[in-house]
């Protein structure tokens, strides 16, 4: 829940028959209720939801690490591949020059092979300098790579940890968290649209998601603030929707809480 700022919130007031204000703070302490009972479902998961998600992006970032290194390894080896390839080609072209050496009628055409032998043989060495450079690299990234195999393997062992303490969280509480989500549901529906826009906006903004609170001791419920007199007198006659002018949260009394509990257990039988 974001952070309750302490600036004066003005107190919705509406000037409405008793019964109908009565209906509708009855209707939103019930909902309050069952979304407050949600949450204590959700809260009993604490932070694995959120530990499960960074452990699958760490996965997911190693495993596109191990993707772009397998490709500069299939570089590598076929590099080194195309450079013994070219090693045997020259070979095979120095045989022929030295056996043509040996028919040749002139120096020119001697000196001409001889100057091809050499070149096709420095073409060789350095093939074979690439090819030790890039058995180097080849060793550097099949060690990076182990490195991030293994750090991915202990990734996924907690991983998969999480996932069952999760899962067996849920399987718990599923039941009942869908039991709850539908019949906040069906509470939401029985609200007017305005009074259902007020409490959702609170509840995102209030601490602990708390939108209905009850008047205890003389206080809000939800900041403990002191509620004058005169406005107590107003929250118990049920004439006006009255809100904290601290914190902004719905106030309602003791009897409002009975209501919504007969509410409720009306709605359960």
């Amino acid at each position: 829940m974001k952070a309750k700022t302490n600036a004066p919130v003005s107190p919705v007031v509406s000037e409405e028959r008793d019964l109908d204000v009565e209906q509708k703070l009855t209707s939103l302490y019930a909902l309050q209720s069952v979304d407050s009972a949600i949450d204590n479902i959700r809260t009993l998961r604490g932070e694995l939801p959120l530990e499960v998600q960074d452990l699958e992006d760490d996965i997911s970032g190693y495993t596109s690490k191990m993707e772009k290194l397998h490709a500069e390894i299939q570089e590598i080896n076929q590099d080194i591949s195309d450079r013994k390839h070219a090693i045997a080609d020259i070979k095979a072209q120095v045989k022929k020059y030295e056996k043509q050496l040996k028919e040749v009628k002139n120096s020119r055409e001697y000196d001409n092979l001889n100057k091809e032998i050499e070149f096709q043989t420095l073409e060789s060495q350095l093939h074979e300098k690439r090819i030790r450079e890039a058995g180097s690299l080849l060793e550097k990234k099949n060690a990076d790579l182990e490195k991030i195999e293994s750090a991915r393997a202990e990734r996924q062992k907690d991983l998969d940890l999480k996932k069952s303490e999760l899962d067996e969280i849920v399987a718990e509480t599923e039941k009942d968290e869908k039991a709850l989500m539908k019949k906040s549901e069906l509470y939401q529906s029985r609200i007017e649209p305005r009074w259902l826009h007020i409490y959702t906006r609170i509840r995102e903004n209030a601490r602990n998601g708390l939108a209905v609170v009850c008047v205890d001791r003389d206080a809000c419920g939800g900041c403990f603030s002191k509620i004058p007199p005169q406005r107590q007198i107003d929250i118990r006659t049920h004439k006006k929707m009255i809100t904290c002018e601290y914190c902004g949260r719905f106030l309602v009394d003791e009897s409002i809480k009975e209501k919504a509990q007969e509410y409720m257990e009306k709605d359960n039988g």
